[in-house]
């Protein structure tokens, strides 16, 4: 029992310095992956943002919801339509979308954290303002435009709301989903989100959960700290391809608007949160300018 409480007391003291930069401070997550589907994971995930803002860190939740969004649109009999891995999202699918992520998804993280004694309050962009949004515009290998309906980009962030629940200690959670000028609806990917809503918020952090280690290298071993000049020079020797490039994107581009630091981290691991902000060796890879 006394090992056992003085390594407890190692573990914490080994997370004061942390606790103690992190003061007061604003950190971004994207919560997805595996982290949002797996019971337990869930349940720690709720634990580390209930913890973090009991000891003074801002956390800013935005989450997405893909598998969710294609499991109702099954059951409806609605077939899910890809182009370059994202959803052909016409009126009806966008009805789905706001159901399932502004409704149905949001809600039950924004309960699960309450679960555990935090104060979070569901959000989607088209509250207050906060993600003003335009269609985005995908262009393919003939320099024609493909229409991919109800798919947005972010044109602006209006961080007030988001300011004003932080500063009365509520936890935001949110939704990515923007509006255009003309007041249509935009599903938007909620790793751009995260890495705008950061820069626009002035983040100490962007985390972004995946179902993998991080970045790796050639050798299939996890770079665990990288420049945003490496990173770019690993983008362009081909290392990091496929499925990581657009997620070492958005969180190349929140470090280089001024987010001190982008966490690529795995969101397979009980408590990766806590164990990426609050300890020696974290959990996945860390991007800085």
């Amino acid at each position: 029992m006394t090992v056992k409480k003085s390594s407890v007391a190692e573990i914490l003291i080994e997370a004061l310095p942390y606790i103690q930069a992190l003061d007061r401070k604003t950190v971004v997550i994207k919560f997805g992956g595996n982290a949002m589907v797996d019971e337990q994971l869930k349940s720690s995930f709720a634990q580390d943002i209930v913890l973090l803002k009991q000891v003074g860190v801002n956390p800013v939740i935005v989450h997405g919801g893909g598998p969710q969004i294609g499991k109702l649109l099954e059951q409806i009999g609605k077939k899910s339509q890809f182009i370059e891995g994202m959803r052909v999202t016409d009126n009806e699918t966008m009805d789905v979308v706001e159901m399932v992520l502004g409704g149905l998804v949001n809600k039950q993280i924004v309960s699960l954290i309450n679960s555990h004694g935090g104060r979070a309050v569901g959000l989607t962009g088209k509250d207050g303002g906060l993600i003003n949004a335009r269609k985005l515009k995908l262009a393919s290998a003939n320099a024609q435009s493909q229409d991919l309906g109800q798919v947005g980009e972010v044109d602006t962030i209006d961080p007030a709301v988001v300011k004003m629940l932080d500063d009365d200690d509520f936890i935001p959670v949110i939704a990515p989903i923007g509006v255009g000028k003309d007041g249509t609806s935009y599903n938007i990917n909620a790793d751009l989100v995260a890495s705008k809503l950061a820069s626009v918020l002035g983040a100490e952090k962007l985390l972004l959960l995946t179902n993998t280690q991080g970045v790796l290298d050639p050798e299939g071993n996890l770079l665990t700290g990288i420049t945003a000049r490496e990173t770019d020079r690993l983008i362009k020797q081909g290392i990091i391809h496929g499925g990581m490039l657009p997620k070492v994107n958005c969180a190349l581009d929140a470090v280089k608007s001024g987010v001190k630091t982008s966490q690529i981290i795995d969101g397979r691991v009980k408590h990766s949160v806590l164990l990426e902000l609050l300890t020696d060796s974290g959990v996945g890879t860390l991007i800085k300018a």
